[in-house]
């Protein structure tokens, strides 16, 4: 009788396997009932009953306990964990083409779950992309069959949207929160961060470049301001530092490889006015009037400082003294007034360690992800230009600008940035836990301002996976472009700054992390069970400092080299530990993730 049981089991799982497919429906038609009948029954011989017995108290356990999953997406490591878990699979459907967002709808209806308008993901088209699963004898796709009609209790999926979050039970967990694009998109992070005042007390400009809508016309016009004030307080510094005979290299000699040490390159019989510098400093003390309220009853009546026609000669030749090496007569005679107003602008503008004299921006696409369509310009008509030809991106405010970091901390003459990962379990209070280990990605190319390549700019797995490295590199720089903490704090070691990475950085990322979460807590739909892990990017100033870059959703899990194969599986582990493990034991070892909540923070 069980063995009838068994069977009857058996052939509803082969009709259900002929009838539905999860590749999608099939171009021919389907042959007659009889006939699949038949042909279940005559393969009904070759099934291991005691196998098919094994699967179903394994099923039978699993939902019981309420351990039925479903994935979509890459994800061999989380799978692998589950199943070890006693969880079955409830296979979903392979998704179809990302949806086209309506006319008219607003960005964070959509897939707002990351920094990316068609992906969903920052994933750079990995091995891990095709996934081959070892199931030698069907047993997972038996189950998986088994539980079909079964609820699932935990989703896991590369999009937000690849579900319906208004279908699902206060008991279904699910890895996306609701509109986290209001911090995982450029856009996002440019707009809210500004009102982090009403949260902490912080200032953006400490940890986050600043940045603009070039969509937004009076944000257009405060790009315009600030690039104009940069250029005054660029060519100030190139005053004292070309006055004082110092060596540079767009400012990071002291960075570089011996034999690659450049002197400033000035070029001869060719001067500007001295009256530019006498401009830049009237700018400045302006700006620096401004911040002391003491211009406040005179503003509207005071003429601007430079007309649009004295503001267009002066960047003209700005851009001759900073990037074509041409000199300003006298120079010299203005030293000691470059150098006062500079100390003055260092103590309210913490940006201008890192702002350098180039006067360099980063344009990029406002909701995209793996650095597509980022692009370096360093003259403010080129910025302009771009942006002006695309009017759809105009319209939707998607182009954002954001100050290059010119003088960043390099190791071994190369720029880096770092991967640090996050998860978030309760917005109520704000619950955030902080993985120990990071990774960081190099370029493949020495690092130099005389070039604006993406291939000395930005460290993006997906974008530096298409250069050789450069045989200039130091040869103590991985082939593979990347190296784990433990590496990186050795190489600090070796400068004597190991106790910096504790004391500077870490806590640096920490609190950058918790600033944009405490801006977007109020617009994120949270809601109890859910959670999400997110791949945090920062570039470090030369003090160690870290600058947030970006915040993406479902980062990459990709085992692309040595160093993400092993971590990128950790994280997913030690991620399950904190959502699974640690509900069913409040003491149960959360591997690598260090737990902080509001209070806490």
């Amino acid at each position: 009788m069980e063995d009838l049981k068994q069977r009857e089991v058996v052939h509803e799982a082969q009709c259900q396997e002929e009838e539905v497919s999860n590749e999608g429906p099939s171009t021919n038609s389907a042959p007659p009932a009889e006939a699949r009948l038949r042909r279940s029954l005559l393969t009904l011989p070759v099934i291991n009953l005691d196998r098919l017995r094994t699967a179903k108290a394994l099923v039978d356990k699993a939902v019981k306990l309420r351990r039925v999953f479903s994935i979509q997406g890459p994800y061999p490591v989380v799978r692998a964990a589950l199943r070890a878990r006693g969880w079955v699979e409830h296979r979903m459907p392979r998704p179809g083409p990302p949806r086209r967002r309506r006319r008219g709808e607003d960005e964070g209806d959509g897939n707002d779950a990351d920094d990316s308008d068609d992906d969903g993901d920052d994933d750079d088209d990995s091995p891990e992309e095709v996934e081959k699963e070892d199931d030698p004898d069907n047993m997972y796709d038996l189950m998986s069959r088994m539980v079909r009609n079964e609820m699932t209790y935990l989703y896991w999926t590369t999009r937000r949207d690849a579900i319906d979050y208004r279908t699902l039970r206060k008991e279904q967990m699910t890895n996306h929160y609701a509109k986290a694009g209001t911090f995982t998109t450029k856009v996002g992070l440019c707009v809210n961060l500004r009102s982090l005042q009403w949260y902490a007390a912080a200032d953006p400009d400490t940890f986050f470049p600043r940045c603009y809508r070039l969509g937004a016309e009076d944000e257009k016009h405060a790009f315009i301001e600030d690039f104009r004030r940069t250029a005054c307080t660029s060519l100030l510094q190139c005053v004292v530092e070309r006055t004082a005979g110092q060596e540079e290299f767009e400012g990071t000699t002291d960075q570089l490889p011996q034999g690659h040490r450049k002197p400033f390159k000035r070029r001869a019989g060719t001067l500007v006015p001295s009256r530019m510098i006498q401009s830049a400093l009237r700018v400045c003390q302006e700006f620096l009037d401004s911040l002391d309220h003491s211009d406040i009853d005179i503003a509207m009546e005071t003429s601007p400082i430079l007309t649009e026609q004295e503001w267009a000669e002066f960047i003209h030749n700005y851009y001759r003294v900073a990037h074509d090496g041409a000199e300003i007569e006298a120079s010299a005679l203005y030293v000691d007034s470059c150098q006062a107003v500079l100390k003055r602008l260092r103590e309210v503008s913490p940006q201008l360690v890192t702002d350098g004299i180039h006067n360099i921006w980063i344009v990029k696409p406002g909701a995209k992800s793996r650095g597509r369509g980022i692009i370096c310009l360093k003259h403010l008509e080129d910025i302009l230009g771009l942006v002006d030809s695309d009017p759809i991106l105009i319209k939707d405010s998607k182009w954002v600008v954001q100050k290059y970091l010119e003088r960043p901390l390099l190791v071994h003459g190369t720029k880096f940035d770092l991967r640090q990962w996050f998860l978030v379990t309760d917005w109520n209070p704000l619950t955030i836990w902080f993985y120990k280990k990071c990774y960081l990605r190099f370029s493949t190319q020495p690092y130099s301002l005389e070039t604006l390549d993406s291939s000395v700019h930005l460290c993006n797995n997906s974008i530096q996976k298409h250069f050789r490295p450069s045989q200039l590199r130091h040869s103590e720089l991985p082939e593979d472009n990347m190296w784990s903490c433990e590496q990186f704090r050795a190489f600090l070691g070796g400068e004597g700054r190991e106790a910096e990475w504790e004391s500077v950085v870490v806590p640096g990322m920490q609190q950058a992390v918790v600033h944009a979460l405490q801006t977007a807590q109020d617009l994120v739909e949270w809601r109890r069970g859910s959670f999400e892990l997110y791949g945090a990017d920062f570039m470090l100033g030369q003090d160690l400092r870290p600058w947030l870059i970006e915040i993406n959703a479902s980062p990459t899990m990709a085992p692309s080299t040595g160093v993400t194969a092993r971590l990128c599986a950790a994280v997913q582990e030690d991620t399950l530990k904190v959502v699974l493990d640690r509900r069913l034991d409040r003491n149960a070892h959360t591997g690598n993730s260090n737990s902080y909540t509001s209070r806490q923070l």
